[in-house]
């Protein structure tokens, strides 16, 4: 998943044992971007203070809010607040425990996982004391299939019967393949099987959607509610005010309390200016929380503040941030190797925070990850080696090629820019820096209409394994389908990978399917398709009036299923 920066955060140890259990058989998936934690910042000593308005600072706005176009850690974190899954994590324990949300349990596979049955709760309810039922939730994932509303996960489109040629309920039209034989039962028939699509059904595309109130593409500021909390008011890019769902009930909910009277999401500060505030902890920043992490720029300082140790949360990302060459435009793979070489990953990590942001990365699957193999194609120093990348670009015809590089419109990422440009201009690649706005950056680059040379990207598991990670990214396929989607940010389309990838998603053998990710991973590299940068951890803070903070270690985001103010 990703983002607002791609961004999914988790935790890779943690959460690699609540899924690995589970997946026996092929997927393909998809993941983000944001941090997994270190515990002593989670805030919770005491019991749970009730009322009062918790603050949230982010630099952006959401992508989306709209639960099926979802698709980066801050607005799936937020989401959770206000809309409830079939399925959902359990991150109070020692590690992640799947159990059911609006489900009863974490659903029921047969016919060899072809088939997956869920038993709804009775007693959910909307905003408005309405009932969740089965058919609201089909209507949600029928919502997938509207070009209307793209930006999601590709997995409903993947695997249910009869998806390729669906084109959404707003032509009237059912999806066969989801059937509710009652009110509180829904039955999902799937093209192969997945042992784990019950880790699928935890991500919020799969909430379900009240006919009578679905706006379409203006969903977004007008999500009905089933969570917590509710929709207030929204002015998108300046503020977004959550409120108590008084028809919630804390006894059909497994997962989320509802302790605040009110989230105030307020859009738009200097990310180094957010950092600032909540630790200088005065005012409502006591009670303030960041979804975005801490800015490169003050990470090094922060990460080190023994005063700051119980307010800041450091989450291990099972993923992966990298630079993507766009092999359609970038057609000279002794181009594309120059450039391996060429990039001086010091300076890179340099401005993302330094050694707190992350470790050096060689491969598109991080540690942790079911399938990562330890291997390096390229320079040996992080530094880079340009004697190679000059010998490489002579070996092309020195063809001193101007490049567009895109990024997010702020310090850190602009840094990178900068860092980019420069290691590669000394080998003759001139680039031209393309500033994104950050709350758009992934829906404008995911957009196949809007084509660069090198685009940055970061990308964390959907649920902890391969397959949601190098299917996703690197199914040439995909390119087509997906086209205002399109999560393939080097376009590679290369028959090696997809044939490895159709073999992987038939393997139940768990072992040797993760080999043969390995074997995956290792021939996108060889096309150098992209410049693997770090395995990221993200950081975060709050300010001291807060508690109940979970590291989450799914999305790798502060968690505020459980948050408090303290009085």
């Amino acid at each position: 998943m990703t983002r607002n920066t791609r961004n999914t955060r988790r935790s890779r140890t943690v959460a690699l044992t609540a899924s690995a259990v589970l997946i026996a058989l092929g997927a393909t998936a998809c993941g983000g971007s944001s941090g997994s934690g270190s515990g002593s910042g989670s805030g919770s000593s005491g019991a749970p203070g009730k009322g009062g308005t918790l603050t949230v600072l982010d630099k952006a706005d959401f992508d989306h809010l709209d639960p099926q176009r979802v698709y980066t850690t801050e607005g799936s974190s937020m989401d959770e607040e206000i809309v409830r899954t079939l399925t959902g994590w359990d991150e109070t324990g020692s590690a992640p425990k799947l159990v059911g949300d609006l489900a009863t349990d974490t659903g029921t596979p047969s016919k060899g996982a072809t088939v997956w049955t869920f038993h709804l709760r009775h007693g959910v309810k909307y905003q408005d004391g309405t009932e969740v039922t089965a058919a609201d939730v089909k209507y949600g994932v029928e919502r997938f299939f509207s070009s209307d509303i793209n930006g999601g996960p590709p997995y409903a489109a993947q695997w249910l019967v009869g998806g390729a040629g669906y084109k959404g309920p707003y032509q009237g039209k059912q999806l066969d393949s989801i059937q509710t034989p009652d009110k509180y039962t829904i039955v999902f028939h799937l093209n192969q099987p997945v042992a784990d699509f019950n880790e699928t059904t935890a991500m919020t595309g799969w909430a379900a959607v009240p006919k009578a109130h679905d706006t379409g593409s203006t969903y977004d500021t007008k999500v009905w509610a089933d969570g917590p909390y509710m929709i207030k008011s929204y002015t998108k890019n300046k503020e977004l005010v959550l409120t108590r769902n008084t028809h919630w009930s804390a006894a059909t909910d497994p997962i989320r309390q509802q302790n605040v009277d009110e989230m105030d999401v307020k859009f738009g500060q200097d990310e180094s200016a957010i950092d600032q505030q909540i630790k200088a902890d005065a005012g409502t920043a006591r009670t303030s929380i960041q979804q975005w992490p801490i800015a490169g720029s003050d990470l090094a300082q922060l990460a080190g503040d023994p005063a700051l140790k119980s307010r800041y949360y450091k989450i291990p990302a099972p993923g992966i941030n990298y630079l993507a060459i766009n092999t359609t435009r970038v057609k000279d793979l002794r181009v594309r190797q120059a450039i391996e070489y060429a990039i001086d990953k010091t300076t890179v990590r340099g401005a993302f925070g330094g050694a707190a942001y992350g470790d050096y990365a060689t491969t598109m699957l991080s540690p942790g990850i079911g399938g990562y193999r330890k291997f390096n194609l390229y320079s040996a120093n992080p530094a880079g080696n340009l004697a190679k990348a000059r010998e490489l670009m002579r070996q092309a015809g020195d063809p001193e090629p101007t490049m567009s590089i895109a990024v997010e419109n702020t310090p850190t990422q602009e840094h990178f820019a900068d860092a980019v440009k420069t290691a590669l201009e000394r080998i003759g690649i001139h680039v031209n820096i393309s500033p994104i706005d950050a709350s758009s950056y992934f829906s404008t680059v995911d957009n196949t209409k809007n084509q660069y040379d090198l685009t940055w990207g970061d990308w964390i598991a959907d649920w902890p394994n391969a397959s949601t990670v190098l299917p996703t990214l690197f199914d040439g396929r995909l390119i087509r389908k997906n086209p205002q989607a399109n999560q393939d940010l080097s376009y590679l389309n290369d028959p090696k990978v997809n044939a490895l990838i159709d073999q992987a998603a038939k393997m139940t053998d768990v072992e040797r399917r993760n080999a043969t990710y390995g074997r995956m991973d290792q021939q996108i590299l060889k096309d150098a398709a992209v410049v693997p940068l770090t395995y990221m951890n993200f950081s975060d803070m709050s300010g001291s009036g807060v508690g109940g903070v979970i590291p989450d270690t799914i999305l790798a985001e502060p968690s505020l299923v459980h948050v408090y103010v303290k009085h």
